[in-house]
């Protein structure tokens, strides 16, 4: 790549002197990629020409791979495995949606994606930070301040034998950030970042709009990584329905990480094997398979924890303490997470006009005791949310929050007064001759949704509002939420180690761009992503990423009931057992179990 020639063009493009199609023309010519270049044509050309960025003055590495991994060896105290082989199983009651990692919008899709493909970077398993432990040897940061230089690890393998390089880093983000791409974590990556080309083989080069304190999580480390001989050819809009994303075709589901795929039977199970080629030689796992197994309901996957059907499940947290206390055999681990519990209002007049009242949205908080939740729902594994900021955030601070939303049923029944919705010969409140009624769809087989729809609905009935739940397939309230085809939808969420909330919250965020389904905007906080991002002080963001939770608190788009404990229950045969809620099934490569 030319870099003085490049430059030439960008200042063409400022000038006016060069249009969209002339620059990717001339850029072709240059090497760069036509996804690389049209990034870098629509940040250059929405740029004021006289912009400067202003970096730290020095170069920042990172440290090295060896470093990195004796931080992580560090954490826990692994056991040397005693026997090779056996498989473990993981009973769940949602179905993964997709083996495509640039498209994943659920939590459970992830823990296959992180076994079949890796990262460009690990994380740390102590904060969340990034580390050089996964397809990336180190990073370096230029003067600028905005320009990344990433080494890739020499000698990876793809399962299918062929080479792994740069070019594959390249295409994945083509394909992410295409304008007829799906994935919902284009509007974080876009947000971000400048531009990104291929150097060498081995080296990958991404600039950041501005510095940026995290620019290696949210542009860089969003997804995994995915072969270009595998999908070259296949339009970004076609790929949720590409045999490699389905998993119809396993030849297509080709990675370079720890486990090889095998099968998906939709509703039923998934299976990887262990590669024994894996490129990374202290990660080959031990056991020979995993099987992600799904069932209909919480109590049969206790049931068969119990019985030794399997081997990992997540407990509900109303059975956590009956469990150990009836099997102390078993493995209980519990411990704080980045996830939380919520209800998203559809705030898409076109769809319902129900929720653009911030009255009636902050009425609904305020009739629900959310301690009561916390205590009894949950059985004491779960915290009041205060804001949006969960426990592990760096910008969790329950004491700066402005609006505390403590159970009040008079502070609702007079919102929903001053909002005009005045209570109907049968309870339920009216206005200009329309109920306040609405459906909630939620995932069917959850024990404690099971015990908190009846709650929410009865304590929002004794204010006068009627709420109709629904239980629908995981996998289908994410199909319809993301489609905007609901009122409201319960359901949970975990954020990232950095306290960004913008993929969430932000106007651009709304689907297939992000997770914003209830398209929420809010000027004010769009005003405070940038500097959310580009001040590089820990301190000083903090208090940023607590005045945007202040305005999503305020306006309450939505309801954020508790920050979540997880609770996961292990089989006593199964050692290096260590879920986190950095980490949650980083422990697997690690793990053996007990000779049969």
């Amino acid at each position: 790549m030319d870099g003085k020639h490049l430059q030439t063009l960008i200042g063409q493009v400022r000038t006016g002197e060069m249009n969209r199609r002339g620059f990717l023309r001339a850029t072709a010519a240059l090497g760069l990629s036509a996804g690389a270049a049209s990034v870098l044509f629509k940040n250059v050309a929405a740029q004021d020409a006289t912009a400067e960025t202003s970096g730290s003055g020095e170069i920042i590495r990172s440290m090295s791979r060896e470093e990195a991994m004796a931080e992580i060896d560090a954490t826990f105290a692994w056991e040397e495995p005693q026997n090779q082989g056996g498989e473990i199983i993981h009973t769940m009651t949602s179905d993964i949606k997709t083996l495509n990692p640039t498209l994943r919008t659920d939590v459970y899709s992830g823990w296959i994606t992180r076994m079949v493909y890796d990262f460009l970077f690990g994380n740390s398993y102590i904060d969340g930070r990034p580390l050089p432990t996964g397809l990336a040897d180190s990073w370096e940061i230029a003067e600028d301040g905005v320009t990344y230089t990433i080494k890739l690890h020499e000698g990876v393998k793809w399962h299918d034998g062929e080479d792994f390089t740069a070019d594959d880093v390249i295409h994945t983000f083509d394909g992410a950030l295409a304008e007829d791409s799906l994935s919902v974590r284009k509007a974080t990556i876009e947000e971000s970042l400048l531009s990104y080309e291929k150097i060498d083989d081995l080296t990958v080069q991404f600039v950041s709009k501005t510095p940026n304190a995290v620019f290696l999580q949210d542009a860089l480390n969003q997804f995994e990584i995915l072969p270009k001989h595998i999908w070259e050819g296949v339009a970004a809009r076609d790929w949720p329905t590409d045999p490699g994303s389905t998993g119809t075709d396993p030849s297509r589901v080709v990675g370079t990480g720890p486990f090889k795929f095998v099968e998906w039977q939709l509703g039923d199970h998934v299976t990887i094997e262990r590669n024994p080629d894996y490129w990374k030689e202290t990660d080959i796992p031990v056991i020979d398979q995993y099987i992600y197994k799904v069932v209909g309901e919480s109590t049969t996957a206790i049931s068969e924890l119990q019985t030794g059907q399997t081997d990992v499940i997540i407990v509900p947290p109303t059975q956590a303490k009956r469990l150990m206390q009836s099997n102390p055999e078993l493995q209980i681990v519990d411990f704080d997470t980045y996830g939380f519990n919520y209800y998203t209002m559809n705030l898409d007049e076109s769809k319902t006009d129900m929720f653009q009242d911030v009255r009636v949205r902050q009425a609904l908080m305020y009739a629900l005791d959310r301690d009561l939740i916390a205590e009894t729902v949950y059985d004491g594994y779960a915290l009041r949310a205060d804001g949006t900021q969960p426990v592990l955030s760096i910008a969790y601070a329950p004491d700066k929050i402005n609006t505390i939303y403590t159970f009040d049923p008079d502070k609702a029944r007079s919102l929903l007064d001053e909002a005009g919705w005045s209570e109907g010969k049968d309870g339920i409140r009216e206005k200009d001759g329309k109920r306040l009624s609405f459906e909630c769809v939620y995932s069917e087989g959850s024990e404690t949704y099971e015990i908190q729809i009846p709650y929410m609905q009865q304590a929002w009935r004794e204010v006068g509002v009627e709420m109709l739940p629904s239980a629908i397939p995981f996998t289908t309230q994410l199909d319809v939420v993301d489609q905007g085809n609901f009122e409201m939808s319960l359901i949970g969420f975990q954020w990232g180690a950095t306290g960004a909330q913008e993929i969430m919250f932000g106007c651009k965020a709304t689907p297939p761009n992000g997770f914003n389904e209830m398209h929420y905007c809010s000027e004010d906080y769009d005003a405070l992503i940038e500097p959310s991002k580009t001040t590089l002080d820990q301190a000083t963001r903090a208090e940023i990423l607590i005045q945007m939770t202040n305005i999503v608190n305020d306006d309450q788009p939505a309801g954020i009931t508790v920050f979540r404990k997880d609770v996961y229950g292990g089989s006593p045969r199964i050692h290096n057992f260590f879920p986190n809620g950095v980490e949650r099934m980083s422990w697997l490569t690690r793990a053996w179990v007990d000779a049969e």
